[in-house]
């Protein structure tokens, strides 16, 4: 059995909270999954910082939320100098490793401007937002992009062609033998060309095994991400995954007609656009659903051989391992498809924790409804490794709160009231609709555990109280009646934004010093003092030699 703590960070891409069985979907069983919530904590309230792929990452990776980091958009560079995941786990001794996607862009022009090769030691890891790339697979690759080494192993196996993540792992074939493309969600009840072991959620799998085998003989402990690409559109799964819940029952859409004649106007700017209309026809979601689910069925299976790996090789008694997803997926719920605004199958995730030591006994098997955010999880594993006072050194930089004493079984202080989310849609079609300016195109998410505001700019605030409305479809936000509610939140909320985290280079401790101690005087530097006897008298009080 290894004796160096490890963590396996185990990320779905798009994956909603209910369709797990430990989380309640009424057909879909995921049975490793649940094996790993009866083994550790699940979280009934977790929330990401932004429901779009990049900006949640990015935050997830920093531990900051999108108003701190900048990175606001997929295929917004992460700028230089911004402290990750992996700069507080590299300090402490502890490698930060990802197989999977990442999503995130380097930012080229600080690399050039400060002069670091972005080949480099620390140019791959700045590059990388912190991690060292055993393989980085983003999961989308058209022929304009740069190819993955997934291309190279299809190729290996005899799927050749051009695109062979195209054209084999996401594309079907119909009966005449032309390739049916599964970007389009017509053909998202084909099964994908390639065989079940050969497609990408098993050969990610294997290739974070290979990891695992070859750190076997390095001292250091890891942090592995294994950051996978599904149930992420395409959606298309092989064999037997794509067959497996044809005709199945699939819950019904959480929609009203009340709900779409009464959208909020961004609300409404969002159901117009082209995917949200699509998954708004008839059939569509039949035809969809089947094969989401699906790949999510393939993503548990391939945890059971990943669980009995660690067993296998002696590495679960020491891994605390993580599970979660970046945000969820509309599926035409509230007339929307995508993931772009902040209803709880689209902000709110799953989040399962097994934590492998002594003190996490006291909570296997429970489930925790503590506001939690995927910021939590980057202090959550310095404290892992490091203990409190590394996390502590951290306070002003992290935004996020450690979980381990939820793990532990204890009631943290003061823990938050609100959870926090963002959206900036300045990129997206709704931008033009509303003809709103580029600067105010951000939407803003805060949620109490019972009501939720989300604020737009230039528009009213949405409302909704998930205790009389647990499925989000009566928007109170004009509502006189609730005036007080929407108040309290709107005060929060304005609290919240201007109290960043900026002044990531100067520690609270020091600061608080500085003017506890009067280390300005103490320093030399004499300001506003009448005489020699004041001055004096002050420097005794200090302990600082008088004059």
């Amino acid at each position: 059995m290894s004796s160096k703590k490890n963590v396996l960070f185990i990320m779905c891409d798009q994956l909603r909270f209910d369709y797990l069985s430990c989380y309640g979907h009424p057909v879909l069983k995921t049975p490793n999954i649940d094996r790993l919530a009866e083994r550790g904590v699940r979280f009934t309230r977790a929330y990401v910082q932004s429901p779009i792929c990049g900006p949640s990452r990015m935050s997830t990776y920093t531990g900051r939320y999108m108003r701190s980091h900048g990175s606001h958009w997929n295929g917004w560079p992460l700028r230089v100098g911004e402290p990750t995941m992996g700069d507080h786990l590299k300090a402490i001794g502890v490698r930060n490793v990802l197989v999977g996607k990442t999503h995130m862009t380097a930012d080229q022009e600080g690399l050039e401007r400060l002069g670091i090769d972005p080949t480099s030691i620390i140019g791959v890891h700045v590059s990388q937002c912190g991690f060292e790339p055993y393989e980085r697979d983003d999961g989308l690759h058209p022929d304009n992009r740069p190819r993955p080494k997934y291309d190279e192993y299809l190729r290996a196996q005899g799927f050749d062609a051009s695109n062979p993540w195209e054209q084999w792992a996401n594309s079907g074939q119909s009966v005449d033998g032309d390739i049916e493309n599964g970007w389009l969600l017509k053909h998202s009840d084909k099964a994908a060309r390639v065989p079940d072991e050969h497609s990408e959620t098993p050969y990610m799998t294997r290739r974070a095994m290979d990891f695992m085998r070859e750190a076997k003989n390095d001292p250091r402990p890891w942090c592995l991400h294994l950051s996978y690409i599904k149930p992420h559109w395409p959606y298309i799964a092989p064999e037997p995954y794509a067959s497996m819940y044809k005709g199945a029952a699939i819950p019904a859409a959480i929609r009203t007609d009340e709900e779409r004649a009464r959208a909020h106007p961004v609300h409404k700017a969002f159901m117009d656009m082209r995917v949200s209309e699509n998954f708004s026809q008839q059939g569509v979601r039949e035809t969809v659903i089947p094969a989401y689910m699906g790949l999510i069925k393939q993503i548990d299976d391939q945890l059971g051989h990943l669980f009995k790996f660690l067993d296998d090789e002696g590495l679960a008694a020491t891994t605390l391992i993580a599970f979660t997803s970046d945000h969820g997926d509309y599926l035409g719920d509230h007339w929307m498809g995508e993931k772009d605004l902040f209803h709880e199958v689209s902000a709110r995730v799953p989040l399962i924790i097994y934590d492998p030591t002594e003190a996490g006994d006291a909570t296997r098997g429970t489930v925790s409804d503590a506001l939690v955010e995927a910021i939590d999880l980057a202090p959550t594993f310095v404290e892992f490794f490091g203990g409190k006072a590394a996390v502590n050194k951290l306070g002003h930089i992290l935004e996020g709160r450690s979980l381990v004493p939820l793990l532990k079984g204890e009631t943290p202080t003061a823990w938050r009231q609100y959870v926090f989310s963002e959206y900036d849609y300045a990129m997206q079609a709704p931008r033009v609709t509303l003809g709103q300016p580029l600067r105010d195109c951000r939407l803003f998410m805060i949620f109490d555990g019972r009501y939720k505001m989300m604020h737009a700019v230039g528009y009213r605030p949405m409302l909704f109280d998930l205790e009389s409305d647990p499925n989000e479809l009566v928007d109170r936000g004009n509502d006189p009646v609730l005036e007080p509610v929407r108040a309290r939140l709107h005060e929060a909320l304005v609290h919240w934004s201007l109290t960043g985290h900026n002044h990531v280079t100067t520690p609270d401790a020091r600061i608080a010093n500085y003017a506890d101690n009067n280390m300005q005087l103490k320093a030399g530097v004499v300001i506003g003092y009448w005489d020699e006897a004041e001055l004096n008298a002050e420097r005794v009080r200090l302990g600082v030699k008088a004059v």
